[in-house]
C-alpha cells in the first residue's frame, strides 16, 4: 500500500510508543473520525478525547493524516488476510460467500469505527496519493464478490435469472452498513449475525408452502 511522507516540517517528529499506547490513540482517533468525519476532526479534537494535549499527539503521530493512514490501513490488511484465506480454501460458491460474510462480520466487531470511516470517507480520499490503495482494495473486493457469485450462477448454485452486479451492491452494502449499528459486546456475536443475515439473504424470510 503506498505510503507518502508528511509534507508539515513544523510538526514534531514521532517517536516511538508502546503498541499499547499507541493502539489506544489510535482507536480514539478512529472513533472521533468516525463520529464527526475526517475533514471535522482537529489534532485538538483528538487530543482531547485522549485525555491529552494536542502538542503531545504530536509525539507519536505527525499529523491526523497519518493516523487515519494507519487505521484505514490496519484494517484492510486484516481483512484481505480474512479474505485471502476464505478465497484460496477451494470452497464452493455458496460456502465462499457466506464464509466472505462472516468474515466481514467479524472485521466489523474488531474495526467497527474503522468500517465506519471508509465507508464515508473512501470515495474522496482514494483521489489522494497516500490512500490510492483504498482504490485497488475496492477493485480487489469487487472483483473477489463478483467472481464468486458468477461461479455459483455458471455451477447452478445460484438462480440463472440472478442480477450479478446488483446482487453484489446489495450484499456490499447491507453487509458494511452494520458498522453504523453494531456495537461490540453486545446480544449477538458476529458469528450469529452472519448467520442470520445469511439465512434472510440465501433463504428469504417467507416460510416455503
Amino acid at each position: 500500500m503506498p505510503k507518502t511522507a508528511s509534507s508539515n516540517s513544523k510538526k514534531k517528529p514521532p517517536v516511538t510508543a508502546s503498541p499499547e499506547r499507541r493502539r489506544e490513540l489510535l482507536d480514539t482517533a478512529a472513533e472521533v473520525f468516525a463520529a464527526q468525519g475526517y475533514n471535522a476532526t482537529t489534532v485538538r479534537k483528538i487530543a482531547d478525547a485522549a485525555g491529552m494535549l494536542a502538542g503531545s499527539l504530536y509525539y507519536h503521530f505527525d499529523s491526523k493524516e497519518s493516523m487515519l493512514d494507519e487505521i484505514l490501513s490496519t484494517f484492510l490488511t486484516e481483512l484481505w488476510e480474512g479474505y485471502d484465506a476464505v478465497l484460496a480454501a477451494g470452497l464452493g460458491p455458496r460456502e465462499t460467500i457466506e464464509a466472505l460474510v462472516t468474515e466481514s462480520f467479524r472485521e466489523i466487531d474488531r474495526h467497527r469505527a474503522a468500517v465506519a470511516i471508509y465507508q464515508k470517507e473512501s470515495r474522496h480520499l482514494s483521489d489522494q496519493p497516500r490512500f490510492h490503495y483504498l482504490s485497488d482494495s475496492q477493485q480487489k473486493f469487487e472483483k473477489a464478490w463478483l467472481g464468486t457469485l458468477e461461479r455459483g450462477v455458471e455451477a447452478g448454485t445460484f438462480r440463472a435469472d440472478l442480477d450479478i452486479r446488483l446482487t453484489y451492491r446489495f450484499v456490499r452494502d447491507t453487509v458494511w452498513v452494520a458498522a453504523s449499528w453494531y456495537r461490540p459486546g453486545g446480544q449477538h456475536s458476529p458469528e450469529e449475525i452472519a448467520r442470520q443475515y445469511l439465512s434472510m439473504v440465501l433463504d428469504g424470510i417467507a416460510v416455503r408452502t
